[in-house]
């Protein structure tokens, strides 16, 4: 389905939904940074794209900056120590925003959708896409 990985036409690119799926991960209870990005992974919209385990550590430190996540040291009896990751009080109040703002997506996505069949429809498809590629004048110089 994805003929141009990188693209943002792919829509692999969604980079607002990854705090409301970390903190739905989160929303069934304590888990480490690993196994936050494999549960998203089973997430549709996401399924057979692995999180970037290092970009969901960063959005895990800011997100515990903000106060919607606090982690602690687990340190199993064997193994390297990890962090645990957990849910917040406000990070479940911002949660329940999402799920508001996430709908108010969805409409919109799902009138834009409509508007693009339309018009899509209405012209013969071309092959390829340049949305993502540099025009004239932009990007890296010679």
């Amino acid at each position: 389905m994805l003929d141009f990985p990188g693209c943002p036409c792919s829509g692999d690119t969604l980079d607002k939904l990854v705090q409301p799926a970390i903190l739905a991960v989160l929303s069934e209870g304590p888990s480490h940074g690993y196994r936050i990005a494999e549960r998203i992974g089973e997430i549709p919209n996401f399924v057979g794209e692995k999180p970037d385990v290092s970009g969901i550590y960063r959005f895990l430190k800011n997100m515990e900056s903000k106060g919607l996540v606090v982690s602690s040291w687990d340190a199993p009896g064997h193994g390297h120590a990890k962090r645990l990751y957990q849910i917040t009080p406000s990070g479940e109040s911002c949660l329940a925003r999402w799920v508001e703002t996430l709908k108010q997506y969805l409409a919109t996505i799902t009138a834009l959708l409509e508007t693009a069949r339309a018009a899509v429809s209405r012209k013969p498809r071309k092959r390829g896409c340049s949305c993502s590629k540099p025009r004239q004048g932009q990007g890296a110089r010679p």
